[in-house]
């Protein structure tokens, strides 16, 4: 019996992806390991977090890091630090911004929601998100034309949620964070690169640490000294409701010691999901391919058409029935409303994904 059936709670099999809402996940031995020496004892705080900025400088070749709880504090974090500085008095002022630069210039197909609202985030830090252009089709002279006096940043999303076409390039903010002098936030949560968009000029970028970096619920904000300075000086403000405990912050700096880009492994990805995709491909109705995620990272899942015709069932009464036994398996169903489930390897335990096939054919051939 697992930690969580001791609670009472449904085992799960997370086929879904590093979700936030399955607890993203499933940390290695060893990041379990730090995390319960680090619970099991005491530090100063401070100091911890200003070490722990220099082993994430470190990992992501930036001049300075701050960990946080999570990429979606990380978001409202920067925000505040470009707004705020390192002024106490206006750090204390936030989220009330009226009278000095608050605008934070996003694209409309950026404008996404994670499981909650990203300008939200932007608001938390006292930002005012001006969105510009439109859903599907953005210019650089919305962006340009949108920078005043009052602007505080360019942000840019690097997501599978955002629209993935007619957006400007990161290549277009950098030019014109540059030009303007504004600093660039990059929201990077689930991407696999440490490296790339610091190294491409942008001021901060924000991770997730219980994502890509299998680390625990953790995120981490790494760029420009000034502006991740900053960035801590706001946990005397906004920050402090956005406290990440010791625990989080030794297991998410052992998570980065431990992480290698290189080894996501899609050729193992690409074997397990090709044998689940033939191990369906009899069953009358249902069409399985494996697929490139679509933001380009190096992922590969199953992607199971149902029509619903053939096989007798929608795609959302095989999502709801694989949900509702024993173990529950949570599929990718970002394109459930279409027909359309994927299976991600990522978060699968060993023999999870003859699990996968096993109960989805005895749902659709029983």
């Amino acid at each position: 019996m697992g930690i969580y059936q001791t609670f009472g709670l449904q085992p799960i099999i997370n086929a879904s992806g590093k979700m936030t809402a399955l607890g993203a996940s499933a940390v290695d031995p060893a990041v379990a390991k730090a995390m319960a020496d680090a619970a099991m004892d005491y530090v100063d705080i401070q100091d911890l977090i200003r070490k722990a900025g220099a082993y994430i400088a470190k990992a992501t070749d930036a001049e300075d890091g701050c960990p946080t709880p999570g990429a979606a504090a990380g978001i409202a974090i920067a925000t505040a630090a470009v707004i705020a500085g390192t002024n106490l008095n206006l750090i204390e002022q936030l989220p009330f911004s009226e009278g000095f630069p608050n605008e934070i210039i996003i694209q409309k197909g950026h404008s996404i929601h994670f499981g909650a609202s990203l300008t939200q985030m932007i608001r938390l830090g006292g930002g005012k998100p001006i969105e510009v252009g439109h859903a599907n089709h953005v210019e650089n002279a919305h962006v340009e034309n949108a920078i005043n006096e009052r602007t505080a940043a360019l942000f840019y999303v690097k997501s599978h949620h955002t629209v993935q076409k007619g957006m400007q390039k990161l290549e277009t903010f950098i030019r014109l964070a540059k030009q303007y002098q504004l600093p660039l936030i990059v929201d990077a949560a689930a991407e696999e690169d440490l490296r790339f968009y610091v190294a491409q000029g942008a001021d901060l970028v924000i991770y997730s640490g219980g994502k890509a970096i299998g680390g625990p619920t953790s995120g981490l904000i790494c760029g420009r000294a000034t502006y991740v300075e900053a960035c801590r000086a706001q946990y005397k403000g906004i920050g402090r409701a956005m406290k990440v405990g010791k625990e989080a912050i030794v297991g998410l700096l052992t998570a980065l010691q431990r992480y290698d880009v290189s080894a996501a492994n899609a050729t193992e990805q690409l074997r397990r999901m090709k044998w689940l995709v033939d191990q369906l491909s009899d069953i009358p109705g249902l069409k399985g391919e494996v697929v490139q995620d679509e933001a380009g990272r190096a992922i590969y899942r199953a992607q199971l058409k149902i029509d619903p015709h053939t096989a007798g069932l929608h795609a959302s009464d095989l999502i709801r029935q694989l949900e509702s036994g024993t173990p529950s398996i949570h599929t990718r169903n970002h394109y459930g409303n279409i027909g359309i489930i994927s299976i991600d390897p990522r978060p699968l335990l060993a023999g999870q994904e003859e699990v996968i096939v096993q109960r989805i054919r005895e749902i659709m051939q029983p």
